[in-house]
């Protein structure tokens, strides 16, 4: 390999950005980060503006006036096998929320009609969620009895659903989803188990024909009103219950199997009259149908629908009106359903949002991760849900903190044969030049996490004193790798001032590597490039050791080590 150096490219100290530039810019990133406006860039027509910013708000006229048959046989086909999801969960979820069936199958005519309008996602599935149904039969609960008032308990319900569409509107407006990113995937897989096993647990009141049962959610309440009551049980409801139970596992095991291989088929053939593809639908929505509307398996709606192979929103309308011929004519049929069968309907639902296989990759990867989902299911099951997830959401922004808190700092040698400088613990053969420390800091430098690093870059100061066992330092040049330092603020700044005068005291000269764009700006505003004076910053660590082996102090310190 070549030994010739690089071509060295000079640091850029260009002005810095106005404020109302960069302001622009971190907002844009905040609020915009999938940039909705970037069709509207160089469209002089105003007609077209307005076209493409009605399509944005309201998606289905970007896609409906292209819409034809071939597309609708899928979509038709989807929104079939959706609407077979749709009923029994409606009914399900709204024996859950302790609300009339009706209510749980007008949650699934409605709202798909106004997604297909509003929603610009063509896979997504609108429709009752179980979760939400015993939310509201928790909160609401302890407030208004829904059998000595069940009036007034349908109002509340009505009115609490109300503001949840009041509020998430204002959410969408705001963009404010960015509240959302605070839900790890361990919270939410440590959420939806122990819901799962809440709602699982609540079930059997209807498996043992109780028909007194205690109105809490946890897990200790409930067993107690279960062997409380024990002279209710009736043997004949257990052995229907478990039956129907087996029964349903069973046949979702065979329509998993169906809707696998038809993806599958979607996947890696050609779909359009793909009959194959047609029949495997055609299967799943007779498997769906003969298991008494059972379809509230451990496939969601949207999966079903990406699955059974829609092309557009329309199936949501599919769905919708299948929905309203549900209400019109089939409606009074689904009052003779009985308890039993729509507790083990539920339960086999539940069964699939308990992730173990997932619970136990967690344990294996990350013990905190596994710390956070537990916490979570452990809360949501044994306290209330709302405890539960805050819970897992507290200990999510105690890693966030501790992770801003006490960032990861390296200490960086030379990888054989190349340019390359790279971490010395996950490359042990890599070297480092002697008197000369490189250090790469890996998060932003702010009040919270400050004095840490002047700490341990000190601290990486005196372990190399203690490998050589030298009375004086041994090291001369400090580069710091501000490659991925996304931002800094002025206590951050101030804190490279103070650990520049500590090295100058013992004679140690620091040197900057790579200041990002919103770092070199604050330096720049806040005079630390004049300070540490222009020719201590770098675009490379190459450039600085080269700078560095210039220096009187390293080349005695080279000279020592080699004689």
């Amino acid at each position: 390999m070549s030994t010739e150096n690089p071509t060295h490219n000079e640091v850029n100290f260009a002005t810095p950005r106005s404020f109302g530039a960069t302001l622009k810019s971190h907002l844009k990133e905040t609020f915009f980060p999938d940039d909705p406006f970037r069709q509207f860039r160089n469209e002089k027509s105003c007609g077209r503006v307005v076209k493409k910013a009605v399509q944005y708000f309201i998606p289905i006229f970007e896609w409906l006036p292209n819409y034809n048959l071939r597309l609708f046989r899928f979509d038709l086909l989807a929104g079939i096998t959706i609407a077979s999801l749709a009923i029994p969960q409606g009914i399900s979820y709204a024996k859950l929320a302790n609300l009339p069936p009706v209510i749980g199958l007008y949650s699934s005519f409605v709202p798909p009609l106004i997604y297909a309008v509003f929603g610009n996602s063509k896979h997504l599935a609108v429709g009752t969620v179980a979760a939400c149904s015993l939310l509201i039969a928790n909160t609401i609960g302890e407030k208004v009895s829904f059998k000595d008032d069940p009036t007034l308990y349908l109002h509340l319900v009505f009115t609490a659903t109300f503001f949840t569409g009041i509020f998430q509107t204002i959410l969408g407006l705001l963009r404010l989803g960015i509240l959302v990113d605070f839900l790890s995937h361990p919270t939410i897989t440590g959420f939806m188990g122990g819901t799962a096993t809440l709602i699982c647990l609540q079930q059997l009141k209807g498996i043992f024909g109780l028909k007194h049962f205690t109105t809490k959610t946890d897990v200790v309440s409930v067993l107690r009103a279960i062997f409380e009551n024990r002279d209710e049980w009736r043997w004949q409801s257990v052995v229907v219950g478990i039956i129907f139970l087996i029964f349903l596992q069973f046949t979702w095991f065979l329509e998993g199997v169906a809707i696998g291989r038809s993806f599958a088929i979607m996947k890696n053939e050609q779909v359009d009259g793909n009959k194959e593809m047609i029949a495997f639908g055609l299967m799943n929505i007779v498997g769906s149908f003969t298991s008494c509307y059972l379809t509230t398996g451990p496939f969601s709606k949207t999966a079903v629908n990406f699955n059974a192979g829609c092309r557009t929103a329309m199936s949501n309308i599919v769905m919708a009106i299948c929905m309203m011929l549900t209400l019109l004519f089939l409606a009074p049929f689904f009052s003779y359903t009985p308890l039993v069968a729509l507790s083990a309907i539920i339960m086999s639902a539940m069964l699939g949002l308990i992730d173990c296989k997932e619970i136990y990759h967690l344990f294996k990867v990350d013990k905190f991760d596994f710390l956070i989902c537990m916490a979570g299911f452990i809360g949501v099951a044994f306290i209330s849900m709302d405890n539960g997830l805050m819970m897992s959401i507290g200990l999510a922004l105690v890693r966030t903190i501790l992770y801003a808190a006490r960032p990861t700092t390296c200490k960086l040698g030379k990888m054989q044969d190349s340019y390359l400088y790279r971490d010395t613990e996950q490359y042990p053969g890599s070297t480092g030049v002697p008197g000369v420390l490189a250090l790469q800091l890996g998060s932003p430098i702010y009040f919270a996490n400050s004095n840490y690093i002047r700490e341990r870059i000190l601290r990486w100061i005196q372990e190399e004193d203690d490998v050589v066992n030298d009375e004086e330092s041994v090291v001369e040049h400090v580069l710091l790798d501000l490659s991925g330092v996304t931002s800094i603020d002025t206590t951050g700044i101030e804190t490279l001032i103070e650990i520049r005068k500590i090295l100058e005291a013992k004679s140690i000269k620091l040197s900057i590597i790579n200041p990002r764009l919103d770092v070199m700006e604050k330096m720049i505003r806040s005079h630390f490039v004049d300070k540490v004076g222009k020719e201590s910053i770098f675009l490379c660590i190459e450039d600085a050791v080269e700078a560095s082996l210039f220096t009187p102090s390293t080349q005695k310190k080279q000279h020592q080590v080699f004689v």
